[in-house]
């Protein structure tokens, strides 16, 4: 049966989430089959992925290990969500000016957009809260004017229409439950576990951050993070026993 907060994760996605996990990104074959095999994924399953993505340039391989590539490490620096000035009530506003674009550079923007948590209020007029302490993006000031404004009908109506946000709460709740519940099982269930864990840090990189006084009672969002930190951590134990059990393997009895 389908376990919709748990979906299936691949190999190569089961080794992303692990290693975009680990500060730094790098990790001998021992720990990821370790910690693969935790999982409930084949040592002969991973070892392939590890040569396929060395191979798509995924990962870098040397002598620590395998190592996220460049492009992947800038992937990790986007996980962690922007910093937050407080909120004065005005919203960003770019629109799209820039005619002739094809097909591609469209999609690229609403991607940029989308890792930038900025809603497309029609299409060519993007728009958020001006609470994230950031610039706009710079693919944006190429092909827009943008602006900081303030809407006349209210913003928690604009925000509500921008973003589902009982939808994107109803199902961060729906994760802690069931994380609470596997945690409770122990590890029995830690391949669930980790499945759910990759699926729930998806969840929270489609948090619109919105400012506090837009948010439904209850935004689980923190809650989220905490667990997540906490299951970070975990990793970052279990890797260091990883270790200290190859040492003992490889120390003269």
């Amino acid at each position: 049966m389908t376990d919709p907060l748990a979906p299936p994760v691949p190999a190569r996605s089961a080794i992303l989430s692990l290693l975009l996990g680990a500060h730094p990104p790098t990790l001998t074959v021992r720990e990821i089959v370790g910690a693969m095999r935790l999982f409930g994924i084949a040592e002969s399953t991973t070892r392939v992925a590890l040569t396929r993505m060395v191979a798509g340039g995924d990962l870098i391989r040397d002598d620590a290990g395998h190592t996220l590539s460049e492009r992947l490490v800038q992937r990790q620096r986007d996980v962690e969500p922007p910093e937050r000035r407080p909120w004065t009530g005005l919203w960003e506003m770019a629109v799209v000016t820039t005619t002739g674009r094809d097909a591609a550079d469209r999609v690229a923007l609403r991607s940029e957009m989308a890792r930038q948590r900025v809603a497309q209020l029609r299409e060519g007029v993007w728009t958020r809260p001006a609470n994230l302490d950031r610039p706009f993006s710079a693919r944006l000031l190429e092909v827009s004017t943008c602006f900081e404004a303030r809407p006349l009908s209210g913003s928690a109506e604009l925000a509500h229409r921008l973003w589902d946000l009982d939808a994107w709460s109803r199902r961060g709740h729906a994760f802690l439950d069931a994380l609470d519940d596997v945690s409770n099982r122990g590890a029995a269930d830690e391949p669930r576990r980790f499945r759910i864990m990759v699926a729930a840090v998806h969840h929270l990189q489609t948090d619109p951050l919105l400012p506090d006084e837009l948010l439904p009672a209850g935004w689980p969002a923190e809650a989220l993070t905490t667990v997540y930190t906490e299951y970070r951590a975990w990793l970052a134990a279990m890797r260091e026993n990883l270790r200290e059990d190859q040492v003992a393997d490889t120390e003269p009895r």
